[in-house]
């Protein structure tokens, strides 16, 4: 397919994006609503370690949660409530995102999920976890759900790297990874992967080698995150005594922009940089302008006459 037709079927972006897979999928605008379930994770409570992967912050990457401490219908309904003021937007997904949303029984997970399929305007659950936490039954509830409403589930790999994996205290292994991959592809259900650019130590080329690698293991999404240091966190720590250095801007664009060459055409890309929340971001505070941030990707692709899958290889695993 050529340039000019593949970038017409992405809405004149050169990748293929959120908006635009939404936009396709639903016939209108969706929100995503944030959301809190009170779990915790085998990360924190001391089954694997008490102190998390050490880039999270104390609300385990939920700290845009909408109504933290209420139930999940009433996190929701104030979701709604707060987008329908603001936005003529009547669609909405309900996001799992803080901490590991399949780490509990069965029986309490069914319970926090019915409580988003009450709702008529929720279209879609999207479900942030771990690799680690997808058990049997776990799985069979997914699949039950998957035939209910459109899910997605969405695992944290942040890297390929051994060497990085075991400096930001991940805590499994690669092929924990590629088993819980494979289930869940194989019940038909998406998986989008959170990855993350500028961990400490790893080069671009390392970086690029992961989006690589995830394009051939046939996911349906990538988030490309840029690393922020936030308050309380380890990672902070480690930044305050100069052990690593943050990307610049124009670094950060440019190992997108190498990232997106390598990932198959057909993967939605769900983030290309990410927000850290202002109370709580040491660095690097040039990310505070995420419009300019994904403006100078779209400008470095169109000047390098780049695009999503350039340079994508064979598709192994599709």
């Amino acid at each position: 397919m050529a340039l000019q037709d593949q970038i017409q079927l992405w809405g004149d972006k050169r990748y293929y994006g959120l908006k635009h897979f939404i936009r396709c999928n639903f016939g209108c605008k969706v929100w995503k609503i944030p959301l809190d379930a009170g779990l915790s994770c085998p990360n924190r409570d001391g089954t694997l370690g008490f102190d998390g992967c050490i880039f999270c912050s104390p609300a385990g990457s939920g700290d845009f949660a909408v109504s933290r401490g209420k139930s999940i219908r009433e996190q929701i309904s104030d979701g709604i409530t707060t987008i329908k003021g603001k936005y003529a937007i009547n669609h909405f997904i309900a996001y799992f995102q803080a901490f590991t949303n399949t780490y509990a029984p069965a029986d309490e997970l069914r319970r926090l999920y019915e409580q988003a399929l009450e709702f008529d305007e929720v279209v879609g659950v999207a479900i942030a976890t771990r690799p680690d936490c997808l058990n049997s039954e776990v799985l069979e509830l997914l699949q039950e759900l998957n035939q209910r409403t459109y899910l997605w589930v969405e695992l944290g790999l942040q890297t390929i790297h051994d060497k990085t994996a075991a400096l930001i205290q991940r805590r499994y292994e690669l092929p924990c990874f590629e088993e819980a991959l494979e289930n869940l592809k194989r019940l038909g259900i998406p998986v989008v992967c959170h990855t993350i650019l500028g961990l400490p130590g790893e080069t671009s080329a390392q970086m690029v080698e992961t989006a690589r690698y995830l394009s051939s293991r046939g996911i349906s999404g990538i988030k490309l995150q840029l690393l922020h240091v936030l308050k309380g966190t380890r990672l902070a720590e480690m930044y305050h005594q100069r052990e690593f250095d943050l990307m610049s801007r124009e670094d950060y664009v440019n190992t997108v922009v190498d990232c997106l060459e390598v990932l198959s055409p057909d993967i939605v890309i769900h983030r290309l940089t990410g927000d850290g929340p202002k109370e709580l971001l040491i660095g690097p505070l040039w990310s505070n302008d995420k419009i300019r941030i994904l403006q100078d990707i779209d400008k470095e692709l169109k000047e390098s006459d780049s695009w999503q899958g350039k340079h994508c290889e064979c598709l192994t695993g599709r």
